[in-house]
């Protein structure tokens, strides 16, 4: 990490009531992040935690390039597609039996598939279609709750079907791209007039699509998967960098962890156990630097989890929520790493963004079906059985 700049005036600042879960550690890391050079503004959101070196859920206006601010997913965000298939009539299980897989590379033809996409070749896209691991997920939805009719049937949301939403990013591409920079660069800045910035920024922005490309095609193998159709009606990335004018002046915003509130309604998730918010974000959003969080932020560390929990839950215990969802996961660490008590409370995350003025509530989205991973073994026994194929979804 660079060295802080003390001298500079630097405006930071965490968006969050006296109720919120914030970590000292995290406030930390916003205040050290808020004084490298160049650095004109911080906030941290309402999900903020710590990350490596850097804090998650957090927005930064830099006159540099911080490459390892956007970090290792470039691109990473939520799609949301609304299928067609009813509410009413979905049995968990049986959907569940259906979908296996998706870890592996996609059958279809890439190849013509990437060129419609308008994607150029990498030495990644095998993973295309893959959900990766972490809090990376594909999930059916059911609204629950409708506060803003008029704004749900502007986003032509069915109440009586279910949503899909997934949340994925660039996977091994987004990795060689900042481990490249880094090895040559370090964690300076880069100036926006540089070689180095300019070609970090043409393998961002070709990050950004392939992870754009990337929940559009796991959306179409859990649709094919479900024999259903759907239609995509959002995507956002909040992993980025990209060119901010002020006054004039043209500087760089980098959203680590963080919902854009410059380009509509977003999707902000909880964990598989609770809820999510379908939000439409407030005209006057300059407070946040024009963001909102994405999520419900980690309370726990990855690797806590397991220990503070597996004395009272047993794995089985966590495929079910208490919302009646499902979920599949056959990797027990990655089971236990995502469990809901590892999570902040979404619901007061959306407090504090609606005290603030940033947000409005439009629905809230109820989770029945989460995919995760399944394991290698069953991968192969499906695949042995032949499972029928079903009808192609809209992408």
């Amino acid at each position: 990490m660079p060295k802080p700049n003390d001298s500079a005036v630097v405006n930071a600042r965490v968006i969050a009531s006296a109720d919120a879960w914030i970590e000292g550690e995290a406030v930390r890391q916003l205040e050290r992040t808020a004084a490298l050079p160049g650095m004109r503004a911080a906030v941290g959101l309402p999900d903020l935690h710590p990350g490596k070196g850097y804090p998650i859920g957090a927005v930064f206006l830099a006159e540099q390039v911080y490459p390892a601010l956007v970090g290792n997913d470039i691109g990473c965000g939520m799609g949301l597609w609304q299928t067609d298939l009813p509410a009413r009539k979905f049995k968990p299980e049986r959907a569940a039996s259906r979908l296996t897989g998706l870890e592996g590379p996609w059958d279809g033809d890439r190849a013509q598939w990437c060129a419609e996409q308008g994607l150029a070749e990498t030495a990644f896209d095998d993973a295309l279609g893959t959900i990766g691991g972490g809090n990376h997920f594909a999930e059916l939805q059911v609204l629950d709750g409708v506060q803003d009719p008029d704004a749900l049937a502007a986003l032509q949301l069915e109440p009586e079907q279910l949503l899909l939403l997934v949340h994925s990013g660039s996977r091994g591409l987004g990795e060689a791209i900042l481990r490249g920079v880094i090895d040559q660069q370090g964690h300076q800045g880069l100036g926006p007039d540089t070689d180095a910035a300019r070609d970090y920024l043409q393998a961002h922005d070709q990050a950004l699509r392939w992870a754009e490309a990337n929940r559009r095609l796991i959306a179409l193998r859990m649709l094919e998967g479900l024999g259903a159709d759907a239609e995509r009606r959002l995507d956002v990335w909040h992993n980025l960098v990209q060119p901010f004018t002020v006054a004039g002046e043209t500087l760089w915003l980098h959203r680590k962890g963080a919902a854009p509130a410059d380009q509509g309604p977003v999707v902000i998730p909880g964990s598989r156990g609770t809820l999510s918010y379908l939000v439409a974000p407030s005209r006057e959003t300059a407070l946040s630097l024009h963001s909102l969080a994405h999520g419900a932020g980690r309370r726990w560390k990855r690797g806590e989890a397991r220990s503070r929990l597996s004395a009272r839950k047993r794995p089985e215990d966590l495929q079910q929520t208490a919302l009646g969802g499902q979920v599949i996961c056959e990797d027990k660490e990655l089971l236990y790493d995502e469990a809901p008590e590892a999570y902040k409370g979404i619901d007061q995350v959306i407090a504090d963004l609606g005290a603030a003025g940033l947000c409005r509530v439009i629905a809230t989205l109820r989770p029945v079906l989460t995919y995760k991973v399944r394991r290698p073994a069953r991968q192969a026994a499906h695949q042995r059985q032949g499972a029928r194929k079903p009808k192609r979804g809209r992408r």
